[in-house]
C-alpha cells in the first residue's frame, strides 16, 4: 500500500470526533495510523491533505464529503495517493438532486433563519446527537458550511476510473441520503474498487459498523480481488450479498 498513515475527512459539517468513533479502531486493527485534520471547508480539507503530504503516499478518504473531496484531492495529484477509503459517497459529478445536496442546502437555509434547534427538530437518536455536537461546533459558520456543501462537485466516475491504487467503498444499504447505488457506482468505477455494506441500525449501536466495512474493503482491494469478487458486495461481516443487499 505504500502508508500507515490514513488521512480522513468528515462529512458535510461532521468533525473529527465522529471520524474517529468510526475509523480510529478498525484502522489500528489493521495496523495503520488515523489522522483528522481540523478544518470546516472544502478548501481547508483540500489544504489539510497537502499538508500531510510529507514524500510518502497517503491513503486518503473520509465520510460522504469528506469522501468526495479525498477521491478530488487524489485524482489532482495521484501520485500522492496510496489508496482510499470511501465510506458514504453521496453522488457524482454536479451535486445538483443529489439527496445529501438537497438536504444540506434546506438545512442550510432553516439554520440561517431559525436556528440550529429548528434544523434539528425531528432528527432523534444517535444521529440526532451527533449532528447537535458537530453543527453547533461550527457557530455562526455552520450555514455557509452547508450551503457551500450542498453545491460542492463530486468527483466524476471517469475521475474516479483514472485512480489505480486500493479502493475501499462503504455503504449502508438503508441509507437514502446516502444511496447504495452510488457506492456501487463508484466501486465499479474504481480500477481496483471494492464495496461492502452495513446499516443504520447497526452504525447507530456501534460507530465502528462503518469504518470496518470500509476497512475490509480496502484490505479486499489490496488482497487482489478478481473481476467476478469485485462485482459482488459484501456486508460488514463479510457475507456476499447481491445489489439489493440480500445474502447470496
Amino acid at each position: 500500500m505504500g502508508s500507515s498513515r490514513a488521512v480522513l475527512l468528515p462529512g458535510t459539517a461532521s468533525d473529527g470526533v465522529f471520524v474517529r468513533s468510526v475509523f480510529a479502531a478498525p484502522l489500528a486493527s489493521a495496523g495503520l495510523s488515523l489522522i483528522t485534520p481540523s478544518g470546516a471547508t472544502v478548501e481547508e480539507h483540500l489544504a489539510a491533505l497537502d499538508a500531510a503530504y510529507l514524500g510518502e503516499p497517503l491513503i486518503v478518504g473520509g465520510v460522504s464529503l469528506g469522501a468526495h473531496v479525498a477521491a478530488a484531492w487524489a485524482a489532482r495529484t495521484p501520485e500522492r495517493c496510496a489508496g482510499l477509503l470511501l465510506a458514504l459517497p453521496a453522488w457524482s459529478g454536479p451535486a445538483a438532486g443529489a439527496p445529501a445536496a438537497l438536504a444540506a442546502a434546506v438545512s442550510a437555509e432553516v439554520v440561517e433563519r431559525d436556528g440550529v434547534d429548528a434544523a434539528l427538530a425531528g432528527v432523534d437518536g444517535w444521529l440526532g446527537a451527533e449532528l447537535s455536537r458537530a453543527w453547533r461546533g461550527h457557530g455562526a459558520a455552520l450555514a455557509g458550511v452547508l450551503r457551500a456543501a450542498s453545491s460542492t462537485a463530486a468527483p466524476t466516475l471517469g475521475e474516479l476510473a483514472a485512480l489505480d491504487v486500493p479502493a475501499g467503498v462503504a455503504a449502508c444499504t438503508d441509507d437514502p441520503v446516502h444511496p447504495l447505488a452510488v457506492a456501487q457506482q463508484w466501486a465499479a468505477a474504481l480500477p481496483r474498487g471494492a464495496l461492502r455494506t452495513t446499516t443504520l441500525a447497526e452504525l447507530g449501536a456501534d460507530r465502528t459498523a462503518l469504518g470496518r466495512a470500509a476497512v475490509a474493503a480496502l484490505l479486499e482491494s489490496r488482497a487482489g480481488a478478481d473481476g467476478a469478487t469485485r462485482s459482488r458486495v459484501r456486508d460488514s461481516r463479510g457475507v456476499v450479498t447481491g445489489p439489493d443487499g440480500r445474502g447470496r
